[in-house]
C-alpha cells in the first residue's frame, strides 16, 4: 500500500507542477496497481513483491515499444515511451551492475553445483528467486547462458 500512497501523493504534485512527463508515468502505474487490487483473488491488496513485478512489467512493456519505435523511426512516440520508462524507474529497487549480477550468478552456480547448459533451469529459478526485482530476466539468462558455456 506505500506505493499506492506514494504514487498517489506523487500524482498531486506533478499536476499542480503541470509535469506531464511525470503524470503519463505516474497515471500508468495508477493504473496498473488499480488493476492489480481488483484482480480476482487480489483481495483489494497488492504485496510489496507484487508492485515490484508490477513495475517491472510495465517498464518491460515501454522498452519494448521504444524498440519498435526506434525500428519505425518514430522519435516523438520513443521520446514519451523513454520519458515514462524513467518516471516508473525511480519506484523500483536499484538494479544490480554488471559486475555484481555476475558475481551473484556465480555464487548460485556454485550452490546449485551446476557445470553445463542443461542445468540451466535449476540455476534459473534460484537465481530468480533470490535477485527479483533486482536484475531483469532476460539479462539474467542471457548471463547464466555465457557462465554456464565456459
Amino acid at each position: 500500500m506505500a506505493l499506492e500512497q506514494n504514487i498517489n501523493e506523487q500524482l498531486k504534485q506533478a499536476m499542480l507542477a503541470k509535469d506531464e512527463k511525470r503524470l503519463r508515468g505516474l497515471r500508468a502505474i495508477k493504473a496498473a496497481i488499480i488493476l492489480a487490487k481488483t484482480a480476482e483473488g487480489a483481495g483489494g491488496q497488492v504485496s510489496a513483491e507484487d508492485e515490484i513485478k508490477m513495475l517491472q512489467k510495465l517498464v518491460k512493456q515501454r522498452k519494448d515499444s521504444l524498440e519498435i519505435y526506434l525500428q519505425q523511426n518514430r522519435s516523438d512516440l520513443a521520446q514519451k515511451e523513454q520519458e515514462e520508462i524513467e518516471v516508473i524507474d525511480a519506484f523500483l529497487p536499484k538494479q544490480l551492475s554488471e559486475d555484481e549480477l555476475k558475481e551473484a550468478l556465480t555464487k548460485i552456480i556454485a550452490e546449485t553445483g551446476s557445470v553445463s547448459p542443461a542445468d540451466m533451469g535449476k540455476v534459473m529459478g534460484a537465481a530468480t528467486r533470490l535477485l527479483a526485482g533486482k536484475a531483469d530476466g532476460k539479462t539474467i539468462s542471457t548471463m547464466v547462458k555465457s557462465l554456464l558455456a565456459k
